[in-house]
């Protein structure tokens, strides 16, 4: 082994196995792990976020215990990472510099700006892959250009062999270096556990308590616990794609429950290959087509949904399971979506931001994805005129009404046949059921039907041509 250190740069990839950048660095000798505090990433709008800042930082004190068991430990330094990183190297005597790669324009962005000031003082610097069960590059399409529809993506992506499992290092060690603490990130507890740890503990509950192969019936009935939670551990790396893949028993025949939530694995990765070969749809609309609907401005709505108060008890549950919790079932997450563009006539982008500051797992790609989605503007091959119906999906998918009377309780007492319509209640219906509309529980803020010809006129005027 060599004297010299290799600074290791964690992000959001907080775990010690299956982790390629730290076993390149372990391999060739000492390792400093490290972690920046970047103003420039933690002060941008999407990520005023407290409930995934508080996470990440129980993760990141959870990535320092493991380090300290192996006998090293995190290091956190503030600033630009285009100076910090140099500076570190200079302060360790490294000559090496690794860390897992970045797909979010952003992140490429400031990448660049590191590897290139880790050159100029003279410092070996290469992102490595580790995140993703395939890399954008190897899946390349016929096209070269990889795939706009998910369909032919995870046919390739299904076949594609799982990496191999690679261990954590069993001891890890390298110069003391001074700390600078977590204190840029805010305290308190997190709403769940956090660290690779506590994401192996959900997976095998997942899997050992049948959900995994109950999956494919369940995943859509919003009150019942059909889903993994894993996506805020996939969020920062505490748990991999291809870690999953293996808890499910692949390669090898699994059940039908087990393969489409592994489909759901897939449209993840679907999302940071689209997010990486087309970085424009950060900030624009993928179908150039549909860039210039005309949205409404409207603070009063959209603050009515943004607090759960929009009078469609199924679009409320879901935006107050937000704001509680941290996290939205995804049946959910396309109807509240699916409301604020295509009922209040809101920019998708405003509702991606809302989302990005309450999730846990918000993440660049994947909620740009959805948001796209379902408002019709990303890679979906299904056409613009896709519009939820709230009630209808409400009756579909919480049928009696579970899920709104937890997160809607002053609908509690209201009876499974208006529950989702809670405006069909006669006055003498809503005092026995506690609930005076106007008073209580508000009427609508707008008309779904009106509102569905109206956002079809808009999306018509923009000149939409894949229809």
């Amino acid at each position: 082994m060599g004297e010299s250190p290799t600074v290791v740069w964690f992000r959001r990839d907080l775990r010690l196995a299956d982790h390629p950048a730290l076993l390149d660095a372990a391999a060739a000798g000492p390792v400093v792990c490290l972690w920046v505090a970047d103003p420039g990433i933690l002060g941008r709008r999407h990520h005023d976020a407290p409930a995934r800042l508080r996470f990440l930082r129980a993760g990141l004190e959870a990535l320092d215990a493991e380090l300290r068991e192996r006998g090293c430990r995190l290091v956190v330094r503030g600033g630009d990472p285009a100076r910090v990183l140099p500076a570190v190297a200079a302060e360790c005597g490294a000559t090496r510099v690794r860390w897992t790669r970045e797909i979010s324009p952003l992140g490429r962005a400031r990448d660049e700006r590191v590897a290139a000031a880790l050159a100029a003082a003279g410092v070996d610097a290469a992102a490595m892959p580790g995140d993703l069960v395939a890399e954008p590059e190897d899946l390349p399409g016929s096209s070269g250009e990889g795939y706009l529809v998910f369909t032919p993506f995870s046919r390739v992506w299904m076949e594609t062999p799982l990496p191999a499992h690679r261990p954590a290092p069993d001891r890890l060690g390298g110069p003391e270096l001074a700390s600078d603490g977590f204190g840029a990130l805010p305290a308190g507890d997190p709403l769940i556990p956090a660290g690779p740890a506590a994401a192996r503990e959900a997976l095998v509950a997942f899997i050992r308590d049948g959900a995994a192969d109950r999956y494919a019936a369940g995943r859509d009935m919003v009150a019942e616990p059909g889903t993994s939670r894993l996506s805020p551990y996939l969020r920062f790396g505490m748990v991999t794609g291809a870690q999953i893949g293996r808890a499910l028993g692949l390669p090898g025949e699994i059940s039908k429950g087990r393969l489409a939530f592994w489909r759901q694995v897939c449209w993840r990765e679907f999302y940071h290959h689209h997010l990486l070969r087309h970085p424009e749809v950060a900030r624009a609309a993928l179908k150039p087509a549909l860039r210039s609907i005309r949205w409404d401005h409207d603070p009063a709505l959209l603050a009515a949904w943004r607090d759960g108060r929009t009078g469609y008890p199924f679009v409320d549950a879901g935006m107050r399971q937000l704001a509680a919790e941290g996290w939205v079932h995804n049946r959910a997450r396309m109807v509240v979506a699916s409301f604020l563009v295509k009922d209040l006539l809101i920019d998708w982008r405003v509702g991606e931001t809302v989302f990005m500051q309450g999730l846990l797992d918000g993440d660049p790609a994947n909620n740009n994805g959805g948001w796209q989605w379902t408002a019709g503007t990303g890679t979906d091959a299904a056409p613009y005129f896709r519009v939820f119906n709230p009630v209808l999906q409400g009756k579909r998918f919480d049928p009696d009404g579970a899920y709104v009377r937890r997160w809607v309780p002053e609908l509690r007492d209201v009876p499974a046949s208006r529950i989702h319509e809670p405006w069909r209640m006669s006055a003498e219906e809503q005092r026995a059921a506690g609930c005076v509309l106007g008073t209580d529980y508000p009427h609508p803020v707008v008309d779904h039907a009106e509102r569905r010809e109206e956002v079809l006129a808009r999306y018509r005027a923009a000149g939409d041509t894949v229809a």
